[in-house]
Order: structure tokens, then sequence, then C-alpha cells
């Protein structure tokens, strides 16, 4: 499946993946999943569209800390699951984060993503907890650009 990532300003449509992947298949209260970081003007929504320009995944990210970005919301829809579009996803924001002088990833993985961030080069660390009712773990990849 082609593939393409970018940065958009069409929250309306990232929130709608997010609303199908966290907020119905997940059952995260709407609450908790649409919040300030959406709205904030510095937080960057990236998409993932198929070869026919349909939305079919997106991710967030903004500055945290000294050199870091955070990644959050990363979700793909169910029919587009298996096609290695997250990872698309994840190698779109390294870059955008070593293009602009970032030297630090860190995400809070839920644990049953563990591993798709492990072999993406993350390394969790602290105690597993709970966000939304879902288990998660702070996770942190270092950069060279």
């Amino acid at each position: 499946m082609e593939i393409s990532v970018l940065i958009s300003d069409d929250l309306a449509t990232a929130i709608d993946i997010r609303r199908k992947v966290f907020i119905e298949e997940q059952k995260v209260p709407e609450e908790l999943e649409i919040d300030e970081y959406d709205y904030d003007g510095v937080t960057q929504h990236v998409l993932a569209l198929d070869q026919d320009g349909r939305a079919v995944g997106t991710a967030r990210f903004r500055p945290y800390g000294e050199g870091k970005l955070k990644i959050e919301r990363v979700a793909v829809l169910a029919q587009s699951r298996g096609c290695d579009i997250g990872s698309k996803m994840m190698s779109f924001i390294e870059a955008e984060a070593l293009k602009n002088g970032y030297l630090a990833l860190k995400l809070e993985a839920q644990v049953h993503a563990r591993s798709f961030y492990e072999r993406r080069g993350f390394l969790g660390h602290g105690a597993i907890f709970l966000d939304a009712g879902i288990e998660h773990i702070t996770m942190e990849k270092q950069l060279f650009g």
C-alpha cells in the first residue's frame, strides 16, 4: 500500500481517526482523548494518506522538555493495520525531530504496543501505569543525526 505522511492542519480528520480508534474501539472517554494539546497552536498533527488520498492514520507531536519531542495519539484505522503505516508515521516524526534539532523522542505507549516501539529503537523505563484504564509505559529514543 502506497502511503504518504505529512504535517496537516486538518484537525477534524485527525480527531475523527482517533475517535474511531481510541473512543469507539478502546472505549477511552472523549474528554480524556480530545484535550488542550489539540488546540494549543504548538502541537503538530500528522496524517498518513493512502494512495487514494484517504486519511488512514494520525499522530501528534510537541516539544517536551529540553531537546525532546513527545509523540502522542498514534492511531491507525482498523482496516489499514498491518500495512506499515505506524512505522511510516514514526519515521516521519523522527525525521522532523532531527531536522529541527531535537535530541530525543518520548512517548507513553500502550503496553500491548510496546514491541512496536522497541523495534523502532525506543526503550521503556519506569513502572507500568494506567491512563484511561489502559496499561502504558514511558518510552524514549535518543536521536543521533
